[in-house]
Parts: structure tokens; C-alpha cells; sequence
């Protein structure tokens, strides 16, 4: 049996009102059948996901198992895939025209590469309103170039594909990680090859209620647990990776790389837990040193005054801090305004 050099891997669990069009975005790619597989891993949906799929016939191999989070569900689903890429999906998400060509291009110019990644639009459910991803992309070795390794941020399972020998160095996927478990792929494989970033939008991240890790929305509490539980599963899951392979964690580059993770879990307990003075200070003065390179001068600087308005003002008015600095700026610029 000849093996297809991308396996397509999509995840889903009780996404039965979306997994159609995700299928289809696939299965509607200039791309030649015999060269790709398209594989779907049901977490053990209880809707009617295996009603929907059924359509689909021999054209995608369904695999179901009992639930277990998403890592379980890329572990069982990466156990059999047979491409040389791997290509991924969220079942809520899909596919514009053109993407897996694009990738598969990618990767045969650049085959030191270990994952090929690409900007997106972003879909709002409830208006329908479409909006570009508008995050940075990076190429290259990154942990060659610190300022570089800093600035990396992380994309979402729909837009990531990787090369099968370079994923293999990282799995199995932690299982702790129920979601978020493409973080830990996208997470590592800077360490373990270069990567290559498109800057084409070629799918789509939809937005809507029931996204496991949506900021505002029914069950927001039980969802907050459950974030910062999985970014310490993450965070703790990448340490023990590059422990194991001797990297020493003190380095002043991976101390800062860890250390934004720390700030983004801060920033989550300060939500139950809100902050005094001197600690959400502290909090912003080190945002704005880890995060530095993904900031402009402007947005440092201003970040810095707020982290000394913050001793006077508290935590729960930092926010207002901008919109004061505003207003007296314009009075000053307005002399009409002025009091």
C-alpha cells in the first residue's frame, strides 16, 4: 500500500454542527487524493458526530475513542497516521482554498524544516463578521536569536503542520493536556528544527460559544480552571522535555521564554484573586521586560507608567490608566478642554 505523504489530522468532540464544512474544507483542496489521508479522531462525542461523518464514507477514516482530551485524541489519532506530514484541524475550524499545497510546497523548499505555520481570519459566529488573525509570525532557529524566541507566539491547531520525523521527537503529547495540547507541539518544535512561517491567511478560526478555550462565555469559571490547570500541565510537560535532553533551564533566554508563561498564569489568578499595589507593580514592570521584544517602545514605555500608577491607583483601576493619560493629553493639546 503506498503511503500518502500528508496525513490530515482532525480533531472533534461534540462538534457535530461544525465538522461537516471542516471535512469538506479538506476534501476540497486542489490536492491529489492519493497523495493525502484524512483522518478523524472523535473523542467520544455524545451528539450526532458519527451520524454526520458517515456521509463521508471511505473518503476519511473515522476513528473513535473514549474521551479523553485532545492530547489522547492527537496521541490515538498520531499512532496512526502514515504521511511524512501531518497537517492538523479543529473540527470548528476549516480550510480556505489552496492550503495544503501551500504547506506541502513549503515543506519541500525547506527540508530542514520541522513545521510550517500561516496567518489566518479570524470568524465571529454570532455576526459573522470576519477579521484577520493579525498575530506575528517568525521563521528560521529560534533559539538561535533570543529577541526572537521571545517574540514566538504560539498559533492554533488549525494552522500548524508538521514533518512526521520532527514530531515524533515530541510525543506522546502529555495527557494532562485536555486542551491546548497543540501548545505543547508548537511550544517545542522551535528547539528541535527550524520552522517557516506563511504569511497567507489559509483557514479559518472560528469564534463562538462553546470554543473550550473562549474568554467570556457560559461556564466562564469551570473554563478558567481549566486554563490555567492546562498551562501549568504545559508549562511542567515542556521544562521535563528539555531537562531530559540537557537543556539547562537557568539559561537567561529560557528563564525569560518560562517566565512569560509564569506572567500569562499571573494575570489568570489575579481574575479570582485580585492583586495589592506593589504586586500587579511588579507584575507589569516584568511583563515589560519578558515581553519586550513583542512590544513597541511605545507600548513598554507606556506599560511602565502604569506600573507606577498601579502603586496608586490598585488592580482594579490599572485599566482606567490609559484612558486618564488620554484625556489629559488631549486637554493639553486642546486648550478648549481644559477645566
Amino acid at each position: 500500500m503506498r503511503i500518502p505523504p500528508v496525513s490530515v489530522l482532525i480533531d472533534t468532540y461534540n462538534y457535530g454542527y461544525f465538522v461537516e464544512e471542516a471535512v469538506g474544507s479538506v476534501l476540497a483542496q486542489d490536492f491529489p487524493q492519493e497523495e493525502r489521508e484524512i483522518l478523524v479522531v472523535d473523542d467520544g462525542s455524545t451528539d450526532d458526530t458519527p451520524e454526520r461523518l458517515r456521509k463521508f464514507g471511505n473518503a476519511i477514516t473515522y476513528l473513535r475513542k473514549t474521551n479523553g482530551g485532545q492530547a489522547s485524541a492527537f496521541n490515538f489519532g498520531l499512532e496512526r497516521a502514515r504521511g511524512k506530514i501531518v497537517a492538523f484541524l479543529d473540527a470548528d475550524d476549516y480550510w480556505l482554498p489552496g492550503k495544503l499545497r501551500r504547506i506541502a510546497e513549503e515543506f519541500e523548499k525547506h527540508p530542514d524544516a520541522g513545521m510550517v505555520y500561516h496567518t489566518f481570519r479570524q470568524l465571529n459566529s454570532c455576526d459573522g463578521v470576519f477579521q484577520d488573525g493579525g498575530l506575528p509570525l517568525l521563521s528560521g532557529f529560534l533559539p538561535a536569536n533570543t529577541k526572537e524566541l521571545l517574540s514566538y507566539v504560539l498559533y492554533p491547531t488549525s494552522f500548524l503542520a508538521f514533518r512526521r520525523s520532527a514530531l515524533e521527537l515530541l510525543l506522546p503529547i502529555p495527557v494532562a493536556l485536555t486542551i491546548q495540547a497543540d501548545a505543547h507541539l508548537s511550544g517545542l518544535i522551535v528547539f528541535v528544527a527550524p520552522i517557516v512561517a506563511v504569511p497567507e491567511c489559509l483557514a479559518v478560526y472560528r469564534v463562538h460559544g462553546a470554543n473550550l478555550f473562549a474568554d467570556r462565555s457560559e461556564g466562564y469559571g469551570q473554563r478558567h480552571e481549566l486554563r490555567m490547570k492546562t498551562r501549568r500541565a504545559m508549562v511542567d510537560g515542556m521544562k521535563n522535555w528539555l531537562s531530559e535532553r540537557a537543556y539547562d533551564l537557568s539559561r537567561p533566554d529560557l528563564h525569560a521564554y518560562f517566565k512569560q508563561w509564569d506572567l500569562s498564569q499571573e494575570k489568570e489568578e489575579f481574575t479570582v484573586a485580585p492583586p495589592g499595589r506593589m504586586r500587579i507593580s511588579r507584575h507589569l514592570i516584568e511583563y515589560a521586560r519578558y515581553y519586550g521584544p513583542q512590544l513597541t517602545w511605545r507600548h513598554r514605555t507606556v506599560t511602565y507608567m502604569n506600573a507606577a500608577g498601579a502603586l496608586v491607583v490598585g488592580y482594579r483601576n490599572v485599566h482606567r490608566l490609559d484612558g486618564w493619560r488620554m484625556a489629559v493629553t488631549s486637554a493639553f493639546r486642546d486648550p478648549s478642554r481644559r477645566v
